[in-house]
């Protein structure tokens, strides 16, 4: 009994003894004067980062921000034209993958002279899918210094006119120049006339034949389309020798294509292969594939693109797939059951070695082809 009074006093003090040593803390704490700002411990610098983050969030999203509270890296907002036509008629969604190219063609000053582009800059877009591209309200460069009279009538002058060209966007300055740095572009008139009239070996089609074929058939030609057709040379020779309209698909990839076409009296229209073709159903007599059609092609963008040929042509139409080239192997394997797809009667077959270096080197051979749609299905 005694040794539990004694322990329970000893505890009694102990607790006596702590409370006094709370209280006296206590006191010197509030006498104490309160630290100043220098001694204060510092703020973690990954909450400093989140603070700027913020205010720079803040500040973006405010419109009376000023320009010196905005970050300097931050990407310059969308040209106001672009925002204008965007909420007027959709554009491509490939065009959105590549803002920078797109803010580069739509950052002009509004009903004033357009402005001089990189010459690279529109094809990279239509080939990158960004088809069709947006409008734009400024004024496109005028390149005839003298009346319009002075184009050629004859699909086939002797020489092209330099004068029809604006020539700053490429690397030569005249169609002369073109045609000593390769006569095969298209540019060299004289050499392009006799080039669907003439026969050479088994690859070769004159429209003399195309249109005895047709008429034999009971098949008039009178619109076709030339996919992938350069200066427009075939739409020219149709033009003239037949009267037929054909409407030349092409794009300037380094020369004036477009306008050799124009100059020419047939209508190019600026679109790249992947491009669905702007016309209607069941509404062409013709269609025409030229070398730009070939294996570098992804499979799925050709099967696409036949099928696309297949809707535009009418009952009893003619497709033309001229010197496609391909590998020996993968036109057997890949290439005739694709076109075979179709459905189509087979007027003309003809596979020839492609004889150059890079076709002997990879083995490729050349298909030209007629085929014709049938008339029901």
């Amino acid at each position: 009994m005694g040794w539990t009074m004694g322990l329970n006093l000893l505890l009694l003090m102990a607790m006596v003894a702590t409370n006094l040593l709370s209280v006296y803390h206590l006191s010197t704490t509030v006498r104490s004067p309160l630290p100043s700002p220098s001694s204060a411990s510092p703020i973690p610098d990954h909450l400093l980062r989140q603070l700027r983050s913020l205010r720079s969030s803040i500040s973006h999203l405010t419109p009376s921000s000023s320009a010196s509270s905005s970050s300097s890296s931050s990407p310059p907002p969308p040209p106001s034209d672009l925002l204008l036509y965007s909420s007027l008629s959709p554009i491509a969604s490939a065009c959105h993958h590549h803002p920078s190219l797109l803010h580069s063609y739509m950052n002009y000053t509004p009903y004033s002279p357009c402005p001089r582009l990189d010459p690279t800059l529109v094809e990279s877009l239509l080939l990158l899918g960004c088809h069709p591209l947006p409008r734009r309200r400024c004024f496109s460069p005028s390149n005839l210094p003298s009346p319009s009279s002075t184009l050629p009538h004859d699909p086939f002058p002797s020489s092209l006119p330099d004068s029809a060209v604006l020539w700053s966007k490429y690397s030569c300055k005249s169609f002369s120049c073109l045609n000593h740095y390769n006569p095969g572009l298209g540019f060299d008139m004289p050499r392009e006339s006799s080039r669907f009239t003439s026969y050479s070996d088994e690859l070769d089609l004159p429209v003399s034949q195309l249109v005895t074929l047709a008429r034999s058939a009971g098949v008039p030609l009178r619109v076709g389309i030339d996919v992938g057709g350069g200066t427009g040379t075939f739409a020219a020779t149709m033009k003239r020798d037949y009267n037929v309209t054909v409407v030349t698909t092409t794009m300037n990839l380094g020369a004036p294509y477009s306008e050799a076409a124009a100059i020419r009296g047939v209508v190019p229209m600026h679109m790249p292969l992947q491009q669905r073709l702007p016309v209607f159903d069941g509404t062409m007599d013709l269609v025409r594939c030229g070398r730009a059609v070939n294996r570098w092609i992804p499979d799925v963008v050709l099967e696409f693109m036949l099928f696309d040929f297949d809707r535009v042509l009418r009952g009893g139409g003619y497709l033309w797939i001229d010197h496609f080239f391909s590998k020996g192997v993968s036109l057997e394997k890949v290439y005739k059951p694709l076109i075979g797809k179709l459905g189509y009667k087979k007027v003309k077959w003809a596979i020839v070695d492609k004889t150059d270096t890079a076709g002997i080197k990879n083995k490729e051979v050349y298909l030209t082809a007629l085929l014709q749609k049938p008339l029901t299905r």
